[in-house]
């Protein structure tokens, strides 16, 4: 069934330019799409595709739309930001589609007699449900999932399968964890006596705010005595590592391989690129960007976009630069030698 681009629009806002009446089945990209999707222009670079755009109506910025009007005979859709437009109408034509698993707790699932489970959830098979924990309403639990003793999950929450979630840890409304994902395991946390190392009880939690999304094969580790804070809106992709005691700020999001230490503090609407790292103890501001397989060795203390990686060259071109750095101290003492020198040598004259 398609769905009418007046019904889109007053569901999602924008201006429409073209027939109302015009019906969309779903959204595809530019180059692939046909006369029933709707599309969208989020790069001015991309105006020419737009231009031989199949599709029934496009979703542009007022930037792009003049142009755009010129070129493409389909219905158009104005909006500042095309890119979350067409993020949200995704979702609405998924949600049309979308299989919702049925309330319930399959037959196979183990669950504790003092833990509660809201009727409207569903518990899918081989879960484990360990004593005193709670899961809120039309939370879906995928096959495999462990949830420990006292852990809390919120309304609308999702688990995809073999999420594993420990014991006293909490993740509020309308999350998603990827398969894979491992919350609250022992942080990182030991003392060194004579060369020994002996383990310091990790007795904090993780403590997840809503509206989280985080990615398969990721781990937070939970506190040493205070808890790891994952804030409302953060978005975490693959493979990252949250130490423990760490505090993620609101709506901050990173990409996939990206290394967190412990007690590390991260501001609010902050972004990651991949496979950045950052040690541990350090203080991040808000809206500080961090660019790829960048090493985040110092506390931030000002907004903006921070880099820290050598650029890509030719093996024997970057063998060369490391010799010249290696060298800096002594042809910076040289330079000051002779500076000292010039300086005398124009006294005496």
């Amino acid at each position: 069934m398609g769905t009418k681009l007046a019904e889109l629009v007053e569901r999602f806002g924008g201006q429409l330019f073209g027939d109302p009446n015009v019906e969309v089945e779903g959204i595809a990209p530019l180059a692939d799409a046909g006369p029933a999707h709707l599309s969208f222009l989020s790069n001015s670079k991309l105006r020419a595709l737009a231009a031989q755009s199949q599709a029934a109506a496009l979703i542009v910025s007022p930037n792009d739309d003049e142009t755009v009007a010129a070129t493409y005979e389909g219905a158009r859709i104005v909006i500042k930001n095309p890119y979350a437009y067409f993020a949200r109408a995704a979702q609405y034509f998924e949600a049309l589609t979308a299989h919702v698993p049925p309330p319930g707790i399959h037959p196979s699932a183990v669950v504790a007699p003092t833990a509660r489970v809201d009727a409207s959830a569903h518990i899918g098979p081989h879960v484990t449900i360990e004593d005193g924990a709670a899961i809120g309403p039309h939370a879906v639990i995928g096959a495999g999932c462990f949830i420990g003793r006292e852990a809390i999950v919120g309304e609308g929450t999702q688990f995809f399968a073999n999420v594993t979630f420990h014991a006293r840890c909490r993740i509020g409304k309308r999350g998603i964890l990827h398969s894979g994902a491992v919350i609250g395991t022992d942080g990182f946390g030991f003392a060194n006596e004579g060369g020994v190392y002996i383990k310091i009880p990790q007795t904090g939690r993780v403590v997840i705010g809503d509206d989280v999304d985080i990615g398969a094969n990721t781990t937070v580790d939970r506190g040493a005595l205070a808890d790891t804070v994952i804030e409302d809106g953060v978005k975490l992709d693959n493979q990252i590592q949250i130490g423990h005691n760490c505090r993620i700020g609101a709506h901050t999001a990173m990409a996939g391989c990206v290394g967190v230490a412990g007690s590390a503090i991260i501001g609010k609407y902050c972004t990651f690129g991949g496979a950045a790292m950052v040690l541990g103890h350090l203080t991040i501001a808000d809206h500080v960007h961090i660019s790829s397989g960048s090493l985040v060795s110092r506390s931030i203390s000002e907004p903006g976009q921070y880099t820290g990686f050598y650029p890509l060259a030719k093996n024997a071109e970057w063998e060369k630069s490391a010799a010249i750095v290696r060298n800096l101290q002594a042809m910076r003492e040289k330079m000051r030698a002779l500076e000292k020198q010039i300086k005398d040598l124009s006294e005496k004259k």
